[in-house]
């Protein structure tokens, strides 16, 4: 990757965040949802750093030149999160993605405790869906007209990573027989 590294994201990112975002805006507009002019200021993207998403960057030096996010956090029985991820032009072809959908795979399980992550990508974005399957996700179907995106609801491809077979937390891993339980 270059000296490129990942690491998670903190509050005292939303100006440099917000500066990727708009060097990068005109390149991510086909994959991505419109975006009104606030959304990037430091301002809109501190409130997005505090919203309770788990959300990594990839860093060459102190540039952001890539981000993943887990949203959608929900535990206990499910215990599943949607994934959606970002790397800037200059920096694709280069193991960013597949290095930042890694590193929060192997948070999602080892700190988060999920058994599950999602992740959805446009038809035509096969550079995205090789590194789902690089990582070990599975495609489990399409969902037509998923997301409005550059103008036009999109169709996509949905896939899934089963983290693990263990219980949620909490949940004994053998159950008593159903005519022990309380």
């Amino acid at each position: 990757m270059g000296g490129v590294r990942v690491r998670v994201a903190g509050a005292g990112d939303a100006g440099e965040l917000a500066a990727a975002l708009v060097r990068n805006r005109r390149y991510m507009r086909p994959r991505e949802p419109y975006r009104d002019e606030g959304y990037y200021t430091a301002e809109a993207q501190a409130e997005r750093l505090a919203d309770g998403a788990a959300r990594w960057f990839a860093v060459d030096g102190e540039r952001i030149v890539g981000a993943a996010i887990l949203s959608g956090i929900v535990l206990g029985p499910l215990c599943s999160a949607s994934l959606g991820y970002w790397v800037a032009e200059a920096y694709t072809g280069r193991g960013v993605a597949s290095a930042l959908v890694a590193e929060v795979c192997r948070a999602a399980r080892e700190e988060l405790g999920l058994h599950r992550i999602e992740a959805g990508t446009m038809l035509d974005n096969f550079a995205s869906q090789r590194v789902l399957e690089k990582s070990g996700f599975t495609r489990i179907g399409t969902a037509p007209k998923f997301l409005h995106i550059d103008g036009e609801w999109r169709d996509h491809h949905l896939f899934q990573l089963l983290l693990h077979d263990d219980p949620p937390p909490g949940v004994p891993r053998d159950l008593p027989a159903e005519g022990d339980r309380a």
